[in-house]
């Protein structure tokens, strides 16, 4: 099993047969980076992963270690 990014075929699927009103046979013909190219999608930034929110954390924590929070109850 992949551990890999995974697409969301439903919304790309709205995307090529009903939004951009392509014919099954082309929407599978293409793949998906195609597909947001012709959308105007390109250059997106890729969505935030959990990794990805993590090393956020870990580089802009909300306390400064060794400082607690004095006020808590």
């Amino acid at each position: 099993m992949s551990s890999g990014p995974h697409l969301d075929w439903p919304a790309l699927m709205r995307l090529g047969l009903r939004d951009l009103r392509l014919h099954p046979r082309a929407f599978w013909a293409l793949t998906p980076v195609e597909l947001m190219i012709m959308a105007g999608l390109e250059g997106q930034p890729a969505p935030l992963t959990r990794a990805g929110l993590h090393a956020l954390a870990l580089r802009y924590p909300d306390e400064r270690k060794g400082q607690g929070n004095d006020n808590a109850e």
